[in-house]
């Protein structure tokens, strides 16, 4: 296994290295570092000291007032041309405060944290018809206080949680002279607070939401005691690596990684063809909401053992599984999904703010005869040879293949998973009590989103789905099917993924039983030509059949089906007599049926659709003795024998 292999497999169990000199740190959960990771790092300490040192640091410039786009930058600007004012690529952040809060030392974290990362003040200009980008001087920013003391409990909360979504959905103007963070401090009570902070993925991603927590806690806590900033100076800025991307070296890295990806994606299905309630719109809305899956305890351990066993990743065994359901919901064998990646492999960019993520994408052949073991095989190799080729952006990979263009979905991938191993929990200051608030921003930018976190009382999962495309009931459903299937893997790992099951025992008895369970008590001295005679009598003047905007009632339909019954039996019709029907849609195909059951004979359907021989081989094999059509297809039944009888 390669350095790079190595450390992939560490960072997706959480475990973080850092040289110093010669000396390696490390940081753990505790109870992941086990004997054996430990021996393995001694042995390798060298040659992972020397992968992380020379991995390739960024050159800070002595200019960064304009400077091109990256490639992140470049797709959400060029997303922002085609909806422009489009809160889906906002990133807020609702923090609740309880306690003592010092608002000055508050404001003045902020604007320090505004200082520090230049791309936070960052803003668009078009010259000579390419984007760049150009840092703002810095600017007072001034925390608003929303007082929301007055009032019952509930109706605080209301409109806490109103202000929340209003803020999270704003949009940002990418050309606009002002920063790319807002602030809302909302007082719910003497000793409560929900801070409200948004950015946009064209300044900020996941990691960075870390950054400007730390950050805000490390300032908030200096300046409340009177101390200056202990954060040392940033070495590097956002702009410096957007900067790097277009230079020599980089571009020929590239190049080099274009070749794996263009092997890996050739041929890839373009669409993972979900079962939605509702056909795709043409133009996506990015309209979206959330849903909420909380694995048990006992389940998420047994995956996690299930990992170790395997010789993966609990995020390799959650992605194989994920993929094996697409799989049974689509039916579809190739499949693509994409996963978010920090992309922060080098060490002067982990404390900076700014769009770093990477989409890597994960094609899968998921050929339903095989066992979940040999699938988790398969998600292993391939996520491992992604990671090595992580270096690649998306954006570039897309402007390299041309796939075709569709406003309705996301180029290449629709469908993404991820799995956090170090959420922030609750974080304790001076006199202050500090919990992140999950939001819902009602937003999507993908058919679904699937992320897991990893907790204390189990795995918690969230998907973000497209509400053009799903309801609310489908997702709850797909949810509950999922972790149904997570247990069916638990059980039975070497089973092959068709046979596994998603379904719950009271799904299954309705599904086989109760939806088959059709016996019914009904007349059986009667025909059904002769009951549809009896409901005519009953109801001669009741609307029997519409279209378009005509009507029959019984009685006519009755009386047109009599007719042409009694000119059938002129004709030789009676029982065990086939009689043709070649017609389209429309009120004298139902006479006809009806007619040829009163008259005693047996009808064949012949679709007119179907060619010329197939519909001659037809007529021949049943040894029809009258045809029913009408006068427009005559021409395509001039070579036939048998009697024809025109309807109209």
């Amino acid at each position: 296994m390669s350095v790079a292999e190595f450390l992939f497999l560490l960072a997706q169990q959480g475990i973080e290295l850092h040289p110093e000199g010669d000396r390696l740190q490390i940081r753990a959960r505790k109870g992941v570092l086990t004997p054996a990771l430990r021996t393995e790092l001694a042995q390798r300490k060298t040659d992972i000291l020397a992968f992380l040192q020379n991995a390739g640091a960024v050159a800070p410039g002595s200019e960064t007032r304009n400077t091109p786009l990256s490639f992140l930058q470049q797709r959400l600007w060029f997303l922002e041309q085609l909806q422009p004012n489009s809160p889906a690529y906002n990133i807020p952040v609702a923090v609740q405060l309880r306690g003592d809060l010092n608002t000055n030392a508050l404001e003045k974290s902020l604007n320090e944290i505004l200082r520090r990362h230049q791309v936070l003040r960052t803003t668009v200009l078009p010259i000579e018809g390419q984007p760049v980008q150009r840092v703002l001087e810095p600017q007072p920013l001034l925390v608003p206080v929303v007082d929301l003391q007055s009032g019952p409990a509930e109706e605080r909360e209301a409109e806490a949680h109103r202000r929340l979504l209003e803020a999270s959905r704003q949009p940002f103007d990418l050309t606009a002279e002002e920063p790319l963070l807002r602030v809302l401090l909302l007082q719910l009570a003497a000793q409560e607070y929900v801070l409200i902070l948004t950015t946009h993925h064209f300044a900020a991603d996941g990691w960075s939401v870390r950054v400007l927590i730390q950050e805000l806690v490390t300032l908030y806590v200096a300046f409340s005691t009177g101390r200056p900033s202990p954060l040392p100076e940033l070495s590097i800025q956002y702009a410096d690596y957007a900067r790097q991307q277009s230079e020599p070296l980089h571009v020929e890295m590239q190049h080099k990684q274009l070749t794996y990806w263009k092997q890996q994606l050739a041929g890839a299905p373009p669409v993972l063809e979900l079962p939605s309630d509702r056909p795709r719109p043409a133009i996506q809305s990015f309209q979206g909401a959330q849903a909420t899956l909380r694995l048990p305890l006992e389940l998420s351990q047994a995956l996690e053992a299930l990992s170790r066993r395997e010789g993966s990743t609990l995020f390799m065994t959650l992605l194989a599984a994920f993929q094996a359901f697409l799989q049974r919901y689509t039916g579809q064998t190739d499949i693509v999904v994409a996963t978010a990646i920090s992309n922060r492999n080098r060490l002067d960019i982990e404390p900076l703010i700014g769009p770093f993520s990477n989409n890597l994408l994960l094609r899968t052949d998921l050929s339903p005869h095989l066992s979940f073991q040999q699938l988790l095989k398969q998600v292993r190799a391939t996520a491992l040879e992604a990671f090595a080729h992580q270096d690649l952006p998306f954006e570039r990979l897309v402007e390299e293949l041309q796939p075709e263009r569709n406003l309705s979905y996301n180029p290449l991938f629709q469908v993404v998973f991820t799995l956090q191993n170090a959420p922030l929990g609750a974080i304790e200051l001076p006199g202050l009590s500090l919990n992140l608030i999950e939001i819902d921003s009602q937003t999507a930018k993908f058919d679904l989103n699937l992320s897991f976190r990893e907790t204390a009382q189990g795995l918690a999962g969230t998907l973000e789905y497209n509400t053009d495309l799903f309801d609310a009931e489908t997702i709850r459903r797909m949810l509950a099917h999922f972790e149904n299937l997570l247990a069916s893997i638990v059980a039975q790992p070497t089973l092959p993924i068709a046979q596994l099951p998603l379904l719950a025992p009271d799904e299954q008895q309705q599904l086989l039983a109760d939806f088959n369970r059709t016996a019914t008590d009904y007349p059986k001295d009667a025909c059904i030509q002769q009951r549809f005679e009896q409901q005519a009598t009953a109801t001669p003047e009741a609307t029997a059949l519409v279209f378009g905007s005509e009507t029959l009632t019984y009685q006519q339909l009755n009386e047109r089906a009599n007719q042409l019954a009694y000119h059938l039996q002129t004709l030789g019709v009676g029982p065990e007599v086939t009689v043709a029907i070649y017609l389209e849609r429309s009120f004298e195909l139902i006479v006809a049926l009806l007619a040829i059951l009163k008259a005693g004979g047996v009808y064949l359907p012949l679709d007119p659709q179907y060619p010329q021989e197939r519909t001659a081989y037809l007529l021949s094999d049943a040894k029809a003795a009258v045809l029913l059509t009408q006068q427009s297809f005559l021409p395509m039944l001039s070579a036939l024998t048998l009697p024809v009888v025109c309807l109209d």
